[in-house]
């Protein structure tokens, strides 16, 4: 299995920015997908964003679509999400997620191999 340790959550104010982190380690990822979920409170995890880790197509969430960037770096295997123009609803635990099997949406929970710990991050108003 895929262990994934993220970093960079945190607190700040509406309209900073934070950019979060998710080291994997244990195995490669080869050509399928890496990406983030999100779950506020009370809500189900949902999508925000995914990239082919082998070409680097990236899809987004309408809800953050323009203002979050996802990006990684193949020979770090390290995933990132930049994150601008954060909004109050934005609050929630981030998770980084490898997925198997699956390079184009729907991005699922159900395909997701690895999950990492989670990162809270909260903006405030």
């Amino acid at each position: 299995q895929v262990q994934l340790v993220e970093s960079g959550g945190g607190l700040v104010q509406a309209g900073g920015s934070l950019r979060l982190s998710c080291a994997a380690s244990g195995r490669t990822f080869g050509s399928y997908s890496m990406g983030w979920f999100r779950q506020g409170p009370g809500s189900e995890r949902e999508f925000v964003a995914a990239i082919r880790w082998i070409g680097g197509n990236t899809w987004y969430a309408d809800s953050v679509k323009g203002r979050f960037t996802i990006s990684r770096d193949n020979a770090k295997n390290t995933l990132y999400l930049q994150m601008n123009s954060l909004k109050p609803e934005d609050t929630a635990i981030y998770y980084c997620a490898q997925f198997d099997r699956v390079t184009t949406p729907p991005w699922r929970t159900g395909n997701v191999g690895s999950w990492g710990q989670g990162t809270q991050v909260t903006v405030s108003s």
